[in-house]
């Protein structure tokens, strides 16, 4: 994205700009209260309009339904009405778009940035929030024509044991409906169309009673074929995991994805059309409160309707998960790979130089992996392998030799493919070592940034031939995919996502337009395995609640494991891959899924945290239960207070306290894993928790954004999750030698959560800079860990033109 000015517009800082939660000073809305609190940034100086949500004083439906207030739908109607009139008449600009009573409170209006503060200020206001973006969770479509495609090509619902469900249970999710909120769904695929009634849900972009998918959009069919496919009328296509489920879809995204205001808006219809799953593989990178989101997806799982949601795509570190995902009650799923073969790759050039790093990072197949081994071939420099860098080189038939950065992994692979290379190396460009990506578009091997640089060495050299030897290693079972966004969520610290499913090279359905059928890969394809095993469950147990579907999906899920038989960390997979089979047939169930039992300072010494969980006996006879506590690592310094077991009458629930004292002081700041376990005989229930000592891998800045004032100054936002004590905004000059210029922009003490700030365009001397390419950054520290952010480049031209190309 790019922003063009003169560097005359360049000035004093004048913008007021607000972060986390804002009140005007010196106001007070009618009632002579406090007014209203301020989510996300605003430049409150301008008169350009955004997209809020204004969540009112008065309870929902909901809300007042499940906490013993009182409200009824006319009453609530009229309150709206008296906020909008009273908006009407502070804010002339207002114009109010959605509306909502059933999960949220409140409607979503676009109004002048100048004019929220009188909007905060408004008798029966409660909060307002940012209209987030969202994008669907997946990368590019591998296309499956009709001469390639079998049924046999969906391997993920056979894996987690849906057939099984099928045949020996005799439950398929007849009766049971799920809402797919998404770019819409072609109810018109053969393998989809008898999971749609009369009636098919909304089209939220274009407002019209038609949810197809939109042109050119594929996303959702896919997701609700891997929900509930049903073979279609000749039994030849795919079969979901819920394959006689109803579906209902609700198109939120459109071509540039959606917002709030139609999210919630989905939700709140799903809800008063009586859905009983609802599946939304959608979400962003910000790992914080989702807000308005949240609160409508919380009260739906009160109100009895399962939500899933993706976990997102940024992984493979810690604190990537995106909201919705980081919700508390709705079901964050991870993504998985099914079991594979592994393969080990050397490669080498001229004679006595080694690259012992290579390692196979993904391939499309077997076939085309093999096809390399032995194989002497050109390998050509192509930079990080974005859509321009292969203008001027020529790698057809050869091997793109790529620099990791800027652009995801399977993009860089594709464009490669479309570039006719046969084969890829990624070299890092930063110390340490990359995540594998299987189902890239091109055999890929990785190698670590020094043999990155052997290899650019090799080509100055004049050795531009790669020789491949690739052989067999090993079998691998169900791992974690390395794009699968990690725990924990800011600022609750809570383990996600909550489970995981299948979500690598799932073939799915797909409109008409793209032949029927492809396979994708992401957080989006593994939620809907989710929402069918919810279906699952509430078809053969109707009775049990939202979070009992998420507890028998939690505690029966079966851990993952690397390829040396560890398991993965709990942020990374949660309670593990899900099996239903076991979670319809699970006979004892323990809530929470998944335990937090907070942060230990390490100044404060010992400390003591409480916690509770309860268990529900499903059976017809009474159980008693062993319980254990056991930490994973620290257990000198870890006291662990709780019942050593527990009796539990037939069809009754148990509540089960704990109490965990940690001397932080004798410990290394890190996460300490435990595992909470229950047994009684053969039945076994483990649940996944964690403690941590002070944030040791906060993240300190995770995004800095961009923009261009009014009056030409440059407009700063910095996420920090859990704040900085320290911040600094970085120029670098551009070109042959990287220049640090300065930080002319520096703060302390910043609390959590949106930080903004305005340059001024000059260097920190206050000197106009020299005609050329800056490359501008976030710096945050805290205690004693520090990151940075890149939030693009700003180029001057020697006539004074000033270009701001924003990072997407």
């Amino acid at each position: 994205m790019k922003s063009f000015f003169t560097k005359s517009m360049l000035s004093v800082l004048a913008v007021l700009l607000v972060a986390g939660s804002f009140a005007p000073q010196g106001s007070a809305n009618a009632s002579g209260s406090e007014p209203a609190e301020l989510f996300g940034s605003y430049d409150l100086s301008s008169s350009d309009s955004v997209t809020v949500i204004v969540e009112l004083d008065e309870p929902s439906l909901l809300e007042a339904k499940h906490t013993g207030k009182g409200q009824t739908k006319g009453y609530l109607e009229q309150a709206r009405e008296q906020v909008k009139e009273a908006l009407a008449s502070a804010a002339p600009s207002s114009e109010v778009n959605r509306e909502y009573n059933t999960v949220f409170s409140g409607f979503s209006v676009e109004v002048a940035q100048d004019e929220l503060a009188s909007l905060l200020a408004l008798d029966g206001v409660q909060a307002v929030y940012p209209d987030v973006h969202y994008d669907a969770n997946e990368f590019d479509p591998e296309l499956i024509d009709e001469e390639s495609f079998s049924p046999a090509m969906m391997d993920s619902a056979p894996f987690i044991g849906a057939p099984e469900v099928w045949e020996d249970l005799g439950v398929t999710g007849e009766g049971i409906t799920v809402a797919i909120i998404d770019t819409g769904v072609d109810y018109t695929h053969p393998d989809l169309q008898s999971s749609f009634g009369d009636y098919l849900g909304y089209d939220f972009v274009d407002n019209d009673d038609d949810p197809n998918e939109g042109p050119g959009q594929y996303h959702g069919t896919h997701v609700a074929g891997t929900v509930a496919a049903d073979g279609g009328p000749n039994g030849e296509g795919i079969v979901g995991v819920a394959p006689d489920a109803d579906l209902v879809s609700y198109r939120v995204l459109g071509p540039n994805g959606g917002t709030t205001e139609d999210v919630v808006a989905a939700v709140e219809l799903a809800v008063q059309d009586g859905v009983d799953v609802m599946n939304l593989s959608l979400g962003n990178s910000l790992n914080d409160a989702d807000w308005a989101t949240s609160i409508a997806l919380d009260w739906a799982m009160r109100e009895g309707v399962v939500a899933v949601v993706a976990n997102g795509n940024s992984g493979p570190n810690n604190w990537t998960v995106g909201s919705p995902g980081t919700s508390r009650d709705a079901i964050s799923v991870g993504a998985t790979q099914l079991p594979y073969d592994a393969y080990n790759a050397a490669i080498f050039t001229s004679e006595g130089v080694s690259y012992p790093s290579a390692e196979i990072m993904g391939y499309p197949s077997v076939e085309e992996l093999l096809a390399l081994d032995g194989e002497e071939l050109e390998f050509v420099h192509v930079g990080l392998a974005g859509p321009g860098d292969f203008d001027d080189v020529d790698v057809d038939g050869k091997i793109a030799l790529i620099q990791r950065g800027e652009y995801p992994f399977v993009d860089k692979a594709a464009e490669a493919k479309d570039n006719g290379a046969v084969g890829a190396i990624i070299y890092n460009n930063v110390a340490g070592v990359q995540p594998e990506v299987p189902g890239l578009a091109v055999p890929t091997i990785m190698t670590t940034l020094e043999d990155g640089q052997k290899l650019l060495s090799e080509l100055e050299a004049g050795n531009n031939t790669v020789t491949f030897d690739i052989e067999f290693d090993q079998e691998v079972p169900e791992s974690m995919a390395g794009f699968s966004s990690r725990g924990p969520a800011a600022p609750t610290f809570m383990i996600k996502p909550d489970v995981s499913a299948p979500g690598v090279g799932i073939v799915s359905t797909m409109p008409e337009a793209f032949g029927y059928y492809a396979s994708l890969q992401g957080t989006s394809m593994a939620a809907p395995h989710v929402a069918g095993v919810a279906a699952l469950i509430l078809e053969a147990n109707p009775e049990r609640t939202p979070q009992q579907v998420k507890a028998a999906i939690m505690n029966t899920a079966e851990p993952v494991l690397d390829r040396d038989g560890n398991p993965y960390p709990f942020n990374s997979q949660g309670a593990g891959s899900v099996r239903p089979y076991d979670a319809i047939t699970t006979e004892t169930l323990v809530s929470p899924g998944s335990h937090t039992f907070g942060v230990f300072d390490k100044d404060n010494g010992r400390q003591t945290e409480r916690n509770h969980f309860e268990v529900t006996n499903l059976s017809d006879e009474r159980k008693r239960y062993e319980i254990d506590v056991t930490f994973h690592g620290g257990e000198d310094h870890i006291n662990v207070n709780t019942s050593n077991n527990l009796n539990v009458h037939a069809g009754s629930t148990q509540k089960v306290n704990t109490v965990v004292q940690i001397n932080a002081s004798a410990l290394e700041a890190g996460y300490y894993e435990a595992t909470i376990t229950l047994t009684h005989g053969d039945e076994v229930i483990e649940v996944p928790s964690i403690a941590f000592v002070m944030e040791p891998d906060y993240p300190r800045v995770t995004h800095l954004f961009l923009g261009v004032n009014p009056d030409g100054t440059i407009a700063g936002e910095a996420y920090l999750p859990g704040g900085a004590e320290y911040f600094e905004f970085w120029v670098y000059r551009d070109g042959e030698e990287y220049e640090y210029i300065g930080a002319p922009v520096t703060d302390e003490n910043i609390s959590a959560g949106y930080y903004q700030f305005t340059w001024d365009g000059l260097a920190p001397d206050g000197s106009e800079l020299e005609p050329g390419a800056y490359d501008l950054y976030a710096y945050a520290e805290k205690a004693g860990q520090s990151d940075y952010a890149y939030g693009g480049t700003l180029t001057i031209e020697e006539n004074g033109q000033v270009e701001l190309d924003i990072a997407q």
